[in-house]
């Protein structure tokens, strides 16, 4: 890994000297664009303190509230990158590749994805974040295999990449340490929520990785971030445009999130699910997505001809159990040992704990399922335990909702819908919103793909 400053010591002294941060804050105010020196300035004022929290504040309720254009999204993005270490791999030129997702139920595409695009000759240095809220984030979800470790230097994930060919960690303190302190003030002020802020934050985490093509999964529907198509296309052009910009060949990807990916929402059971998505016989939603992302992934950085391809490939590492043993290796390098690798591939559900309690609700009435309200089961799983309210919130990773009847299943009232899995007692309105949230009507309605279209 190579350490790198934001900027050169030289044009941050002559920068100071011409650039008055209430002139900047006032420029963007006034909706005008702001130069690529006062971008800098003020990442460079961020990480070292010269700039208040006041004036960190205004500044990010100016960029609320007039936007930016693609340069100074660029600009920013770029800024916050170099604003601490950067990572680079000498010894995979042209091979590391990562995706990110803005986030959705019983959404576990990173686990079999990683291993899948290792076992195809790419290096994913998969960095990635907890869950607040609802459900438990990609690291969560890991976490809850006994002994896994998300924390690894850059020279241990160096090793990792080297000996597996994937890893997934955690954000290190020194990994644009601008957008740390951004975001805990977005978080206060009512900013979080801002189309170039958003690109920002993400985008510079990414291209902080060193990498050479990413797949960005932006989720739409209503129980994403953006709910609707305009939304996430407006998202999705702006991260494109952005990681372009910061040197990383970038794709968007819009997919539905109305109902939950694959039958598991909660992060032990979304374990079982990843190995069984990596044992060849996970659903077909979370296999769409993984064979798609990581095919067009293969593609972009030239390990396939074609995105057809790439499809094709990834889609085998599934079926011949490459990429199964590219995770029984990850999962027991990262800290869980040979042992409880094999035993959580061989089969996931004897390896990992369980909830003490599992309650099944049935349909009210017969036909069949034509809708899922993922957002609704998702509150439920939460509130039980599977999501944190604040950071330091205890997260049970038993806790989780199991779908039995997905959308096209027949359902009845002798059969369930779905069970939960709960540590703690369910009270009469967690199992009333657990039944509503499945539609049941008299025509079947066949699943459609996730895929909605994609943004280069």
């Amino acid at each position: 890994a190579n350490q790198r400053l934001s900027f050169p010591h030289k044009t941050q002294r002559m920068a100071s000297t011409t650039i008055r941060m209430p002139n900047v804050i006032a420029k963007k105010r006034d909706g005008q664009s702001l130069t690529s020196e006062e971008i800098a300035f003020f990442v460079t004022g961020v990480v070292n303190g010269s700039i208040p929290r006041e004036q960190i504040g205004a500044m990010l309720m100016a960029i609320y509230l007039k936007g930016m254009d693609t340069r100074e999204t660029v600009d920013l993005t770029r800024g916050l990158m170099f604003s601490g270490q950067t990572l680079s791999w000498p010894d995979f030129p042209g091979l590391v590749v990562d995706k990110h997702s803005t986030g959705g139920v019983g959404d576990k595409v990173s686990l079999p994805l990683a291993a899948a695009l290792a076992a195809c000759g790419a290096k994913v240095p998969m960095i990635s974040g907890r869950g607040l809220g609802h459900t438990g984030g990609t690291l969560d979800k890991l976490e809850a295999i006994p002994g896994f470790s998300v924390h690894k230097s850059a020279e241990e994930m160096t090793q990792l990449l080297r000996d597996v060919g994937c890893c997934i960690v955690g954000q290190t303190e020194t990994l644009v340490p601008a957008d740390r302190i951004l975001y805990a003030i977005r978080d206060i002020t009512s900013t979080v929520e801002s189309l170039p802020l958003i690109t920002a934050s993400i985008v510079s985490k990414k291209a902080a990785e060193g990498l050479s093509a990413l797949v960005l999964d932006v989720k739409v529907g209503r129980a994403a971030f953006m709910k609707t198509r305009a939304d996430g296309q407006a998202l999705a052009r702006s991260m494109v445009d952005a990681g372009n910009g910061a040197g990383v060949k970038t794709l968007a990807i819009l997919t539905e999130m109305d109902r939950p990916i694959g039958r598991m929402v909660g992060n032990a059971l979304e374990v079982i699910e990843s190995v069984h998505c990596l044992q060849g016989k996970g659903p077909a939603d979370l296999e769409e997505l993984v064979v798609v992302e990581g095919g067009h992934l293969l593609s972009l950085n030239g390990l396939a001809p074609s995105a057809d391809e790439g499809v094709a490939r990834i889609r085998a590492t599934l079926h011949d159990g490459s990429a199964l043993a590219r995770f029984q290796q990850m999962v027991a390098a990262q800290g869980a040992g040979a042992a409880v690798a094999a035993a959580l591939c061989a089969d996931p559900v004897a390896a990992l704990p369980r909830a003490a309690f599992v309650t099944d609700i049935p349909a009210l009435a017969a036909g069949f399922v034509v809708d899922i309200d993922a957002m609704a089961l998702a509150r439920v799983s939460g509130e039980l335990g599977a999501g944190r309210v604040t950071t330091d919130s205890k997260i049970d990773y038993t806790v989780g909702i199991e779908i039995v009847a997905h959308l096209g299943d027949a359902a009845s009232p002798a059969t369930p819908l779905c069970r939960i899995h709960h540590t703690l007692p369910l009270s009469q309105d967690h199992l009333r919103r657990a039944q509503a949230a499945f539609a049941v009507a008299a025509d079947r309605v066949a699943p459609a793909s996730r895929i909605i279209e994609f943004l280069h």
